[in-house]
């Protein structure tokens, strides 16, 4: 069952995390600021509340959703994909064998040890939700930091204004002072936490690379140049076609986590491919998974 997911010391860790920081946002620091109940109040919780949901739905969609599995049917299409040195490379992409699985893999498919099986578009295993960030579950993966960012920043500000109107000569306050620091410190290291991440997916986004991607091609590069050669990453289509394939816009819709329509668009081998169609290519998920009528 999907629910037994969430039975986990680190997902517990991070509901509790959200937990209290909504409630000392809201219900300490926005009333001890301007009141819950005036109109700044209202809307300074209006807001954090809108975007505490925003994360919690992202979060529960990462969890549940299925990152992408490889049809055990699978097969790479070899017969298509003969022809020029264009097709030749994207043969070599197709032709990976997972020996652990004893089954061929699509183009940017990784075995993950943690699952024991092959993910799409495997980006990495996260911790925090108990499963792989993979093809199916990175929309909601980069809403929920994406939020979350936005979440401890709208928080950071609220403490920081909050502390800035308090009168800090009045007896007494060294308790208050050690918990406004506290709490002070705990949501600005989420905010720098988060947000270095995000910057980390939004620059992948433009390079169109996982972060598995990322390192093999720095020892993809690195042999490259030991053997006197240039190294680009095979996906790499420019930044704008990156994220017009992506489908960046696509990630603003906060309550759609899931891929519907670009789905082709995360596998391209070259630009060239995508002049004859996507969906030419033979190891485009979408024309197996079609073909395999699921």
């Amino acid at each position: 069952m999907k629910l037994k997911k969430f039975v986990s010391v680190p997902i517990f860790c991070v509901f509790s995390l959200m937990g209290f920081v909504y409630y000392i946002t809201v219900f300490i620091f926005i009333e001890d600021w301007t009141g819950l109940l005036s109109s700044p109040g209202l809307l300074n919780s209006l807001i954090f509340t809108s975007l505490a949901s925003l994360c919690l739905f992202s979060f529960a969609t990462c969890v549940l959703t299925d990152p992408g599995s490889v049809p055990s049917s699978y097969l790479p299409d070899v017969e298509e994909n003969a022809g020029s040195d264009q097709d030749a490379k994207c043969t070599a992409l197709q032709m990976k064998h997972c020996e652990k699985c004893s089954t061929y893999k699509p183009p940017r498919t990784h075995h993950c040890r943690v699952c024991r099986r092959c993910v799409l578009r495997m980006d990495h295993h996260c911790l925090w939700i108990n499963n792989c960030v993979g093809y199916w579950n990175y929309k909601s993966f980069f809403v929920l930091v994406a939020y979350g960012t936005m979440a401890s920043i709208h928080s950071t500000f609220i403490i920081v204004s909050c502390a800035f109107q308090k009168n800090w000569n009045l007896e007494g306050m060294l308790p208050v002072k050690i918990f406004y620091v506290i709490c002070g410190a705990m949501v600005i290291s989420l905010t720098t936490t988060l947000g270095t991440l995000l910057a980390w997916h939004i620059y992948l986004i433009i390079r169109n690379m996982t972060t598995i991607e990322y390192y093999e091609g720095i020892r993809a590069a690195w042999l490259a140049r030991k053997s006197g050669q240039s190294y680009q990453h095979p996906f790499d289509l420019g930044a704008y076609r990156n994220i017009t394939l992506v489908g960046i816009l696509y990630f603003l819709s906060p309550f759609v986590c899931i891929y519907v329509s670009v789905l082709t668009h995360m596998f391209p081998c070259v630009l060239s491919i995508l002049n004859v169609g996507l969906l030419q290519s033979s190891f485009c998920v979408l024309y197996y998974l079609k073909t395999l009528n699921l």
